[in-house]
């Protein structure tokens, strides 16, 4: 309990960078080890709600786990032996994923908002992408079937958007073959959102 004391007193402390800060916290936490089991998951989490809570992340997008469980020989050694001695190493370590994370997060975004930018127009039209079509804004409209009230707001009358999406959009396919509440599936944003994350940890000098 004094190691955690002292560790929550660290997490206030405001002279550190931040993103330095939360590198260490997780190495101290791992260190005090307070549960039986969990303390990996808890401690990645740390990372990120860190981020949010210091404004430098609006949302947890960061999923540093896929960094460190592509690279979990460098997290253990990086946190091996001599520890008082390879605190730079570890730091570096953790701001690489950091990078990383973001990149892979980024690119991830981006091809889903050009799926939606490119599907989400002929969603509400029910015809064929082109490129004079694919507008960001077409995105809105594949949101807005989700629900009932949010025909009218994307352009659609309340019977077509129960009938759910057009087949040729591209995006959604219908996955059930019940007449009612049928369900669809996103597969392509399911396949980005889904497909390993490619890591490649920065090799020091």
């Amino acid at each position: 309990m004094d190691c955690l004391g002292r560790w929550e007193k660290f997490l206030h402390d405001r002279e550190l960078p931040p993103l330095v800060q939360l590198a260490l916290a997780h190495y101290q936490f791992e260190a005090i080890h307070p549960f039986l089991d969990g303390n990996g998951r808890v401690g990645r989490l740390l990372i990120t709600l860190g981020l949010v809570e210091r404004d430098i992340l609006p949302t947890p997008l960061l999923y540093l786990s896929a960094f460190f469980e592509a690279t979990r020989r460098e997290y253990y050694r990086a946190q091996g032996r001599e520890r008082a001695r390879r605190l730079g190493a570890w730091v570096e370590y953790v701001l690489n994923g950091m990078a990383r994370q973001a990149e892979d997060a980024l690119s991830r975004a981006q091809r889903i908002n050009g799926l939606l930018g490119a599907g989400g127009d002929t969603a509400r039209r029910g015809d064929s992408p082109t490129p004079h079509d694919a507008r960001p804004a077409g995105g809105q409209s594949v949101r807005h079937r989700q629900g009932r009230g949010g025909a009218d707001e994307s352009g659609l009358h309340h019977r077509p958007a129960r009938r759910g999406p057009a087949p040729k959009a591209g995006i959604l396919s219908q996955v059930s073959d019940a007449k009612r509440d049928r369900v669809y599936c996103a597969r392509p944003i399911l396949e980005i959102l889904e497909e390993p994350a490619r890591l490649v940890p920065m090799v020091s000098a």
